[in-house]
């Protein structure tokens, strides 16, 4: 006699269907933020960067636009494949192909994210925007992999900015670093932008902004759910917060239940329980020191050639070389 476990929903072995009953059948309850990222959710990540309270992709824009050309010659060649990790529509790179451009007169530019239509609206205005500019778009996710890049007749640039590394748990932020590094050649660089540690109010602000633009973001997570599973989760019973972890030196984003309550998930034939005040944890955003960026850099097998920060040392730009 045999005995077999019970096989799980169909839905279960896809890449949404397995993060959410990974991460809501988990204590304490999580999801991915890669789940943000469905087409209404870039579309509300974009406003954020818009924000008078979400200083980073300004600051990180500022120092782009002041040093852009300072960071291209310090690769200290002529002929250059910029790659970027997490592309999205690519709204800050403009600064740094122009330099490319203006510097070696055209280049190839291979933007990878998981969204079509961030990619497709990159495209189309550096295309038309920044002549001397091929644009390659690959829709992947960056964490497995470049995919099959043609640098052979240059070196590579690896651009992951807007601190995106921070959105990682520190020993995956050095798995994909060492990631990166195993697909590129020695003497190809990185380009990482990162935010800094600095007062919290400041920080929160940025993460719960007046205009609760951040707060659709994150309940954003919860609509997704139910449209391509068929859940039952109603974002009226759920409220944003953002909390700043001092130990950790992270910003976290939770969506907290207002009351006790359960949600069907019935393409995973789950239903899941929450009590009064139980969160999911569906973000972190890490804050790093001059120190903690040289050792994350180091550990993934890069070393620190330059950097590059703002007047307020808000946020920094580090190139490191392979």
């Amino acid at each position: 006699m045999t005995s077999s476990l019970p096989r799980l929903p169909e839905a279960a072995s896809t890449p949404i269907g397995s993060e959410v009953w990974r991460g809501l059948t988990s204590f304490p309850k999580s999801l991915s933020p890669w789940l943000f990222y469905d087409e209404e959710g870039s579309r509300l990540f974009e406003a954020i960067t818009e924000l008078p309270e979400y200083y980073p992709t300004r600051t990180e824009r500022g120092i782009f636009a002041r040093y852009a050309d300072e960071m291209i010659a310090a690769c200290g060649m002529q002929d250059l494949t910029l790659v970027e990790l997490g592309a999205g529509t690519a709204t800050k790179t403009g600064l740094l192909l122009e330099a490319a451009v203006r510097r070696q007169g055209s280049l190839v530019y291979h933007p990878i994210d998981v969204s079509e239509s961030a990619l497709g609206e990159a495209t189309r205005r550096i295309e038309a925007e920044i002549p001397g500019v091929s644009v390659c778009p690959r829709v992947a996710d960056y964490t497995q992999g470049l995919g099959s890049l043609d640098a052979s007749s240059g070196q590579l640039l690896i651009l992951y900015i807007g601190s995106s590394i921070g959105n990682f748990e520190p020993q995956e932020a050095v798995r994909l670093l060492r990631g990166v590094r195993r697909q590129i050649a020695p003497g190809d660089r990185l380009l990482l932008g990162v935010d800094m540690v600095k007062d919290r109010g400041t920080l929160c602000r940025a993460y719960d902004d007046a205009a609760g633009v951040t707060a659709a973001f994150n309940m954003n997570v919860l609509t997704r759910i139910n449209c391509e599973l068929g859940a039952s989760f109603r974002t009226k019973l759920f409220r944003h917060r953002a909390r700043w972890n001092e130990q950790y030196s992270r910003m976290e984003m939770h969506l907290e239940s207002l009351l006790a309550q359960t949600v069907a998930i019935p393409a995973l034939d789950l239903e899941i329980r929450f009590a009064r005040g139980e969160s999911i944890h569906t973000e972190n955003s890490y804050k790093f020191t001059d120190a903690s960026v040289t050792a994350l850099l180091e550990q993934g097998g890069f070393h620190v050639s330059r950097s590059w920060t703002d007047e307020a040392g808000w946020f920094g730009v580090y190139m490191a070389t392979a």
